[in-house]
């Protein structure tokens, strides 16, 4: 695990990553803040081009709660086969739907905690539909953030929490809205698992990565 990178380390990597894409975005498609519920809970464990080809014909029949409910669990699991656990995720749609038609008026709320409430809604489920729809700076750690995280020394932790923390306590606050797709992007496409593109890396001279690639 690299050691946190000084404050003025962090400045130049994160107006780096702004100069080069001011306006990230995520990846998943939604159309409203219940279909990005929808498409965060299928993401689990799949990729966002695979959920995405799911929803696609989905939301094009159910992006409320109600038209949800009355597709039914079925018919949901017919869109959705190709999205691996996908029985389990069809009843968590469902039910999360029936929720939010019955306790919030068939609205998405918007604290961490309500949707925490949510079944198949996680803590990093809740921190993408807080940021991306509700633009709270909330940072979703998911596998590609862990990673670059602890690579580059911008975020160290030992699990997700403190990895959360750490972008939350030592990114400066300009930076907070988009910083969760900034490293997820960078994660996706440059500092990849295996062999990390550093020489198409525009923040290679301030990584703490010892063992870079050209």
């Amino acid at each position: 695990m690299a050691k946190q990178l000084p404050y003025a380390a962090m400045q130049a990597v994160f107006a780096r990553f702004a100069a080069a894409e001011a306006e990230p975005k995520g990846e998943l498609e939604h159309l409203n803040a219940y279909t990005l519920v929808v498409a965060v809970a299928l993401s689990a464990q799949a990729t966002d081009a695979g959920v995405n080809k799911a929803t696609r014909g989905l939301f094009a029949v159910a992006d409320t709660p109600q038209k949800m409910l009355a597709l039914g669990e079925e018919g949901l699991t017919e869109h959705i086969k190709s999205i691996g656990l996908y029985r389990n995720k069809a009843k968590n749609v469902i039910r999360l739907s029936r929720i939010l038609v019955e306790e919030y008026g068939g609205e998405v709320p918007s604290s961490r905690a309500a949707l925490q409430s949510l079944p198949g809604v996680g803590r990093k489920t809740a921190n993408v539909v807080l940021n991306m729809w509700f633009g709270h700076p909330a940072q979703a750690v998911d596998t590609h953030i862990f990673r670059v995280g602890n690579r580059t020394g911008i975020a160290p932790g030992k699990h997700v929490d403190a990895v959360e923390r750490a972008i939350e306590d030592n990114v400066p606050v300009e930076y907070q809205r988009h910083a969760h797709h900034w490293l997820i992007l960078h994660g996706r496409y440059i500092c990849v698992a295996r062999k990390p593109k550093c020489g198409a890396c525009v923040i290679r001279d301030l990584c703490q990565y010892e063992e870079k690639t050209e």
